[in-house]
């Protein structure tokens, strides 16, 4: 396994650290929330072991920000002296896969890190993720750059094709069909729709990611994608 390892203590990191690495797992380090964060986000590791006390940015903070900004399913075995069950809800809540107490037994870790990732137990997201737009199927949460996006049934539905489709032209009929099934609108509807999805995308953003193929319809591309 590839693990990384964000805990502030030096003596307890380098512990955890020796101990997988003589049994052939490959270790990563991390003393701080924001640098772990980094290191989580840009790497894929297949399990983390996570400090809840951490200076910067606290092992909640960063659990959440790799869960729901990030959109990281790697499996998290947090590590705390806080043993109260408050504290352990706190953590799940987060997106914490595990929970384990100091003091504790190093192969119990190595133990409770194999079953995290041998069972797959964080299920798959169902999000699409294009650039700095991310859409959570689950939650119907859409967001762009760290900010969320409010939109009405029309807008999500028309966002999802557009998304899943993307970098593809989506065609006028084939929108409108997956809008609005059988019961067509009227010729304006569409790009009504369209130009107030827009409004929330692309406009505050100063970007455009939803682009207009004239007489056949509209795709999605990145932000940095060159229009052609």
């Amino acid at each position: 396994m590839r693990i990384l390892i964000i805990e502030d203590n030096p003596d307890i990191a380098a512990n955890i650290g020796d101990y997988l690495d003589e049994k052939g797992h490959t270790v990563d380090f991390a003393g701080d929330g924001v640098t772990g964060l980094h290191l989580a986000i840009v790497n894929d590791f297949d399990a983390i072991v996570l400090d809840l006390a951490l200076p910067g940015m606290d092992g909640l903070e960063v659990c959440r920000k790799l869960r729901q900004e990030a959109g990281k399913n790697t499996p998290v075995l947090m590590l705390t002296a806080r043993d109260r069950l408050e504290d352990k809800l706190a953590g799940f809540e987060t997106g914490a896969d595990d929970y384990l107490v100091k003091p504790f037994e190093l192969q119990e870790v190595e133990v409770r890190l194999e079953v995290l990732t041998t069972r797959g137990i964080r299920r798959a997201s169902k999000e699409i993720q294009i650039g700095d737009l991310s859409f959570n199927l689950d939650t119907l949460i859409v967001n762009r750059s760290g900010q969320d996006i409010d939109l009405n049934p029309i807008g999500l539905k028309l966002l999802r094709c557009l998304m899943e489709a993307s970098p593809n032209v989506v065609t006028r009929t084939e929108l409108e069909k997956q809008v609005w099934g059988e019961e067509m609108p009227d010729s304006d509807s569409l790009r009504v729709h369209i130009h107030s999805l827009r409004s929330a995308i692309d406009k505050p953003f100063g970007s455009k990611m939803i682009q207009t193929r004239h007489g056949i319809g509209y795709r999605l591309v990145e932000s940095n994608a060159v229009q052609t």
